[in-house]
């Protein structure tokens, strides 16, 4: 899968050196000419992002990929029994409740099925963004010279990020363990999802028995679901953060002549390897990279709080939790397939550093204050932690500590701070 999100290069976006003649029309009208003939066959799909493009793509790499397609009835049953088991473990330890209505079992075909519609809502405004300032940063003879030529642009970039998300969603169909697995709710909501032949891979290895690793999973699953069914705002402000983020997208499009030299409309997968390529550098700035790193906090926290909340529920029922506990940790640190998403999608890795130093401050706050006031912080965005607060975790549970004390008991909070602002003033009791 490409390490590079949506047209995205490693390149110093910086770096503008050799594009001072940025169009030749007469080669802008001949590439887009060309290029007729093969969007004609890209499906009927509409929009900044050609998702029928995609699902094909991801389709026939995972059918090349694997041997068996879905799931035995066994499998199944003990997925079903696994998370009803995790569920109950994890009651005494969070004071969120269940959030699964429904257990299923999925394919990988099912996977990339089911999480369609989140991938949308993630990819398309990246993609509009992408589209749309390369259009907006034309000069207005290009535009007039283009005419209605300019859909067809429109359509070479869906095909290009539908081709893009195919190939990651393939890779990533073929790996993922359950509905959360890249730390997203990426299914339907109150669904709670394993993937068992990808688990029976996944555990193959690992020296432990199958139906460990399968509850182990199951519990990392339902805490999931629980923190992203009872904390309303948190879906929202995930997919809110990537939107900012694509709202400050600029492109360069003095490339534009270069891109048509790297086209082979006899080639489709010539069109992503040229987006890819850097040709439409993206330029970052600096609100896009506190976009980025907003996400990468809260993707962290939500992280982190699952880490606590499941070693709590399984860590004295399971003999090796504490070894899956680290391999999961291994896995992601090693490049998994969140990582490459998230760099494909928005240039975006999950930091494993970060989520180590998330899971110390939510097992601090738990013992300091208690399973309740941890799991309350999550009542409302502005008490969330943030990047700072990762970094000192003692400074958040103290100042935790004086907002409880506060909401608890407003007046006798003013009459503290107005005995510390006036400490010599004396008392009136």
């Amino acid at each position: 899968m490409s390490d590079v999100p949506f047209g995205f290069s490693p390149h110093d976006p910086d770096d503008k050196s050799g594009q001072q003649n940025p169009f030749d029309f007469s080669q802008l009208g001949n590439m887009l000419s060309q290029l007729g003939a093969m969007l004609s066959n890209a499906g009927s799909s509409t929009g900044p992002v050609n998702y029928d493009l995609a699902k094909q793509i991801a389709f026939q790499q995972l059918s090349a990929k694997q041997t068996t397609i879905g799931f035995t009835p066994d499998q199944s049953t003990a997925v079903t029994e696994a998370v009803h088991l995790a569920e109950m473990w994890l009651d005494p330890v969070t004071s969120l409740p269940a959030g699964t209505r429904t257990t299923q079992s999925w394919s990988a075909r099912d996977w990339v099925e089911r999480t369609i519609p989140t991938w949308q809502r993630l990819c398309d405004p990246v993609a509009q963004r992408m589209s749309g300032a390369w259009v907006d940063a034309m000069p207005a003879e290009a535009k007039q010279a283009a005419g209605p030529l300019l859909s067809m642009l429109g359509q070479m970039g869906g095909m290009a990020f539908g081709s893009q998300l195919g190939n990651a969603l393939a890779q990533l169909g073929a790996e993922v363990l359950t509905s959360t697995d890249v730390g997203l709710p990426l299914g339907p909501e109150g669904t709670a999802a394993l993937l068992p032949a990808n688990i029976e891979k996944f555990t193959e290895g690992l020296e432990r028995p199958a139906s460990e690793v399968m509850v182990f999973l199951a519990a990392r699953e339902a805490a999931h679901q629980r923190l992203f069914t009872h904390v309303p705002w948190l879906r929202q402000r995930l997919l809110d953060t990537v939107e900012e983020f694509a709202h400050g997208i600029k492109v360069d499009t003095s490339a534009l002549e270069q891109l048509a030299g790297q086209i082979d409309p006899a080639n489709p997968a010539s069109i992503e390897e040229a987006m890819s390529s850097g040709v439409l550098e993206p330029q970052t700035t600096p609100e896009q990279k506190a976009a980025l790193a907003r996400l990468e906090t809260l993707l962290a926290l939500v992280e982190g709080w699952v880490d606590v909340v499941v070693d709590a529920a399984v860590g004295d029922r399971l003999p090796g939790a504490g070894a899956l506990r680290e391999t999961l940790r291994r896995r992601r640190a090693s490049g998994g397939p969140a990582e490459q998403t998230f760099a494909t999608l928005v240039g975006l890795e999950l930091r494993p550093r970060r989520l180590r130093a998330a899971s110390a401050l939510w097992k601090l706050v738990g013992d300091q204050h208690g399973t309740e006031v941890r799991d309350s912080v999550w009542d409302h965005a502005e008490l969330v932690p943030t990047a700072e607060d990762l970094d000192d975790p003692l400074e958040f549970a103290e100042r935790l500590g004086n907002t409880r004390k506060a909401l608890e008991d407003p007046i006798a909070e003013l009459e503290r701070t107005l005995r510390e602002e006036n400490p010599d003033k004396p008392s009136e009791d």
